[in-house]
Parts: structure tokens; sequence; C-alpha cells
């Protein structure tokens, strides 16, 4: 093994990625070449940090330096000052948010964004190359796979997730080990294990960064699965607008087979175990357990009325139990650490942590892992460093299409399944979207119930009908034509989808809608009593006006492309509301604020 004195890990999740870390990680290597430094320092493509907001993210080792916004032009000045003379690059280490304190002198346990998660399912991510199996199997990898091959029975490895209260977490918070009880219990002469990567929540990347981060632990997880309910195949259906996650996927899987870990007696045990990647085309309703199941045999991904449960008949007719990628990042720790230790973690009915994708209106976009039971508020304010621009926040919305929005007043709620599901919410599969003052919440219902209409797969009547008639009375809502009764009626449509649709993407898709007109009614009549958006936001019921905070400099009327913007210089402006689009080019331009929405 090639010994080297420092480390450079550089951020290559799709966020980084898309921000040039690939040329970051060629420009290192050649300045490296240039100072003779190739054999003192690696450079080490790793999976996503989780602070997406401060990327291309580099962090140098031993010391722990955590360089952000880092470009093509900023290698040269590591490499000379830090690589080669040992002084740390001040103006490139990160800062933190909600402190303003520089990291140079700290660990990354030491940040904020960092020192309340608890990392278990992303333990690796940001810490190893995803490609090399080596390094994964010297933080432990696939060491509970050998304890589970070689010193436990199937009885044994289910009872163990059983024990440890793993729900699943792809949203729907089943138990674990249960279902894999069911699968193991199931008689038949093939049995499957499969993998929901196919993740199709605005706003939600915890799955693929957890395949582009960590893949040979997904791998070793399914590989237990597989070993517990007695199947010998497995699937991961992940979506192709994924191709750094399928990529690195794939090499796991062909390293796995190279080192014996797939395939034929593992560890000389009479276990065969063989992996297949199935990619989607991308349809929200290939989420659903028994859509998936479907396209992956080539059919139409449309759900398919249980019972029968896919753990007695699923993947081409044979039990199959199926599992999210957070779920399975779970289980080798599991095994290794046993279920008392996970269960030391979270709260009483909801144990270990939870990863979420926290997105919006907030500070410290990114991905991160919390204890279940963390309030929200800690979430959005501690790890999140709050709202950006002293703006106050309004709602926090979870649980994606399928889930609703949580007010401020609601902030000390711990994170739980059942807590966010009593308050009209849910945990989903971990997207986190933050709202401000400035988001209107009958249009973030609209938002919501848009995705769903489009992606229905048109099944059953109450989906596929029922849906669209409830976005319709949105859309007139938000355009200023909405009427008496229509409240009413969008409560009435949502609660006979609820109760009628046939599967659980169709029974969720009015919470976003019962959620806001629960928490957010009075914006809801003043859109459709007062012809008036609260929050300023729906176009069609805005009016722009010019105050005598005008110093009549005439770049409004310039930029106006309707000429609704009329006066002489030196002169307070005018705006004739009938011929203004509403397009806000007015108050870009304002040099001094005189120009508000009403």
């Amino acid at each position: 093994m090639d010994l080297y004195r420092a480390h450079v890990l550089v951020c290559g999740g799709t966020g980084c990625t898309s921000s040039g870390s690939a040329q970051l990680i060629e420009r290192f290597e050649q300045q490296l070449q240039e100072k003779g430094l190739e054999k003192e320092v690696k450079v080490i493509r790793t999976g996503c940090f989780g602070l997406c907001e401060a990327g291309p993210v580099v962090i140098v080792y031993p010391e722990g330096t955590f360089y952000s916004r880092v470009k093509v032009e900023d290698v040269d000045e590591i490499v000379s000052e830090h690589l080669l003379k040992g002084r740390k690059v001040q103006h490139l280490v990160y800062v933190d948010h909600a402190t303003k304190e520089s990291s140079i002198q700290k660990s990354l346990d030491e940040i904020g964004f960092y020192k309340l998660q608890k990392r278990v399912a992303l333990r690796n991510c940001g810490v190893i190359d995803p490609e090399n199996i080596d390094e994964y199997i010297a933080f432990d990898g696939y060491k509970a796979l050998a304890k589970a091959l070689t010193e436990m029975t199937r009885e044994q490895v289910i009872q163990e997730i059983i024990d440890s209260g793993l729900r699943g977490r792809g949203g729907g918070g089943f138990p674990t080990g249960m279902k894999w009880k069911f699968g193991y219990n199931s008689p038949a002469d093939q049995k499957y294990i499969a993998c929901n990567a196919d993740e199709g929540d605005p706003g939600a990347f915890m799955d693929r960064s957890l395949l582009e981060g960590d893949p040979h632990a997904i791998i070793e997880a399914m590989a237990i699965g597989g070993y517990a309910i007695g199947a010998s195949e497995g699937y991961v259906y992940v979506r192709a607008e994924y191709p750094i996650a399928v990529r690195r996927l794939q090499v796991a899987i062909d390293q796995a087979k190279e080192y014996g870990l797939l395939g034929k007696n593992i560890f000389g045990t009479d276990f065969s175990f063989d992996m297949h990647i199935r990619l989607g085309a991308g349809a929200f309703v290939c989420g659903e357990e028994t859509a998936l199941m479907n396209s992956i045999e080539g059919k139409r991904g449309e759900p398919r009325p249980r019972p029968p449960f896919p753990a007695v008949k699923g993947l081409f007719g044979k039990p199959t139990v199926l599992n999210n990628v957070e779920t399975y990042a779970n289980i080798p720790q599991i095994i290794l650490n046993g279920a008392s230790w996970f269960k030391s973690m979270g709260a009483e009915k909801s144990p270990g942590t939870k990863v979420f994708a926290l997105g919006g209106k907030i500070n410290n976009t990114g991905l991160v892992e919390v204890p279940m039971g963390t309030p929200l508020r800690t979430v959005i304010y501690d790890i999140g460093g709050g709202i950006p621009n002293g703006k106050k926040l309004k709602a926090v919305q979870t649980g994606g299409p399928s889930g609703g929005c949580i007010p401020a007043d609601k902030l000390d709620i711990s994170i739980e399944y059942d807590t966010l599901i009593e308050i009209g919410s849910m945990m989903g599969s971990g997207g986190m979207i933050v709202m401000d003052e400035d988001n209107c919440m009958v249009d973030i219902a609209r938002f919501f119930l848009d995705f769903t209409v489009d992606e229905s797969c048109g099944k059953c009547t109450p989906c596929r009908v029922g849906t669209r008639r409830m976005l319709e009375i949105l859309e007139r809502i938000v355009e200023g034509k909405g009427e008496e009764g229509d409240i009413e009626k969008l409560e009435t449509l949502a609660n006979n989808i609820k109760a009628t649709a046939l599967c659980g993407l169709g029974q969720t898709a009015p919470n976003p809608v019962l959620s806001t007109l629960k928490y957010f009614r009075d914006e809801y009549e003043a859109h459709i009593k007062e012809k008036r958006c609260p929050a300023h936001h729906c176009q069609a019921l805005l009016n722009y006006v010019i105050s005598d905070k005008c110093r009549g400099c005439t770049l409004c009327a310039k930029v106006c492309p309707a000429e609704a913007i009329s006066g002489a210089v030196r002169q307070q402006h005018v705006i004739d509301t009938t011929k203004c689009l509403k397009c806000g080019a007015c108050i870009e331009k304002c040099r001094f604020g005189a120009i508000s929405k009403q």
C-alpha cells in the first residue's frame, strides 16, 4: 500500500461535479506533478460531504482544513501554500453562516453544520473513494456480511433487525424486520430482494448521494437481506437521471464480484447472491413498490392492487422484499454493532437517524443526518443556519408531494414518523423544503398538486380525475378567479381521494392542500374574498405602486416593456395598472426602494 503524507478530498457528488469539481481534480493532479508532490499527496474523488451550499468542497487531511467554493484558479495557491509550504489559505477556508467564524482551526465535527449531526447512513460519504472497494473494506466494509453468513442464522439476522426497531426510510415507516420476516416465511423456489432508488420527490437527493458516496454499503446490505429471506438475486431500480450514481454502483458491483463478495459461495458458505441494475425513465409513480416491480418486469409502471403484498407475490410473481436506499445503508451497522446500539439513538417509536435533503429558503442547503426526535427548530436554525436575508420563516414542507406544510409555530415538534403525521405532514423519503414570508402557501399547494397531476399513472379515477379537478380550483384561486365554496370543494375532493385512490401516492396527493388549508386558511380566504395575495407572490393579484421615495430618475420607465410608467424627470412617477405586465423589471432597476407590490 502506498503511503502519503496528505490527502486532498474533492467532492465528486452531482452538485459539486456540476460546479466543476472534476476540473479541480485535474488541476490538483497536474500541479502536484509539476511540484514533484505526486508521491507525497493523494487526490481522492469522494461522494457528497453534505454541505452543498459551500461547494465545490475540498478538504485537506491530516489537518482537516475545509475549503469552500473552490475554483480552478484557486488550486495553484492551495498546492503551493498549503501542500508545499504548510500554510493554510485563509481566504478559501469555510466560514460558518451562523457564527461568521472561520473554520481554519476547527475539525469538521466542530463546524456548526456538522456538530449536531449523527452520521450513520452517511458515515462514509465524503470520507472514502466510492469507486475503491479497498477503502470501503478499510472502514469495516463487508464485515457485517461476513458476520451474518458465518456467525448468524437467517432467523437471527431478521430478529436483530426487528429488535433494532428500524423503520422504512422511504416514507412508509413500516418496520423493516417485519417485512423481512414476511419474505422469509413465504415459501418459494425463487425469492428476490430489491432496492428502491427511484427518488422522485422535488427537492430530494438523499438516495442519489448515498449511491454516489457509498455504493458498497447498499450492496452489502442487500446481500445480508438476501441471505436473511433466502433470495439469490437482487435488483436496484434507479432513475436514469442519476448517471454518476448508476456508474458508481455498477463499478462497485463489478468490484464485489471480483473480490468474491457477490456470486457463488460467498465467504466459503453455501450462500450465493447476484445483483442487477434496472434503469427507470423518471416516472414518479415508479417509486411506489408495486409499480416499480411492474417496471422492472418490463410492464407499464402502474401500481397493483394489494393484497397480495410483494413479500408474498412480488417480482415475477415471487416473494420479494423491497426497501429504499437509506434503509439499506443502516443494515450493516446494525449487524455489526447490534440492535441495542441502534435503539440508543433517536426516539422510542422512531429509533436511529434520518437523512434529510435540506433546501429552499435556508442558508446551509445540503444533506443532514440527525437522530430521530431532534426538534425541527434545531435542523432549521442550528444546522441549517436559518433563513437568508433576514426573512421570517413561514413553513417547512416535508415528505414531498405526499407530505404537508408545517407552520413556524410548530417548529419545536420532534422529528418522528408519528408526530409528523399527527400535524398533517409525514416523514416521506426525507425532502425538507424551507419557505419564508415571500412564499404563497396557496401557490405552494398548487405547485405540488401540479406535480402529482403530471405524474399520475392514470390507472385509478380518484387520482387521475380528482387531483386534476383540485388543481383546476387552485389555479383559479391563484389567478384571482376563486369563488365562495371553493375551499369546501377542495376539502371534499381531498378526503374522497384519500379514501379511494389505489396506491399510497394517490392517497397522499391531497396532503399539501389539506395541510395548507389547516394552517393557512386565511391565505385562501384572502385570495378568494379579497382578491389579494398576502405574500405578494401571485402575479394576477398584484399591483405595482410607486411611493414618494421616487426621485424621478426615469430608470423604471426606461426598462418597462409595456410603457406603463410615466412621469417627468425628478418627479414622482406613476404606474398605469391597466398596462402593467407585473414582470418586476421596474423593482429590479429602482435604486431608491420606491416600488412595491401590493
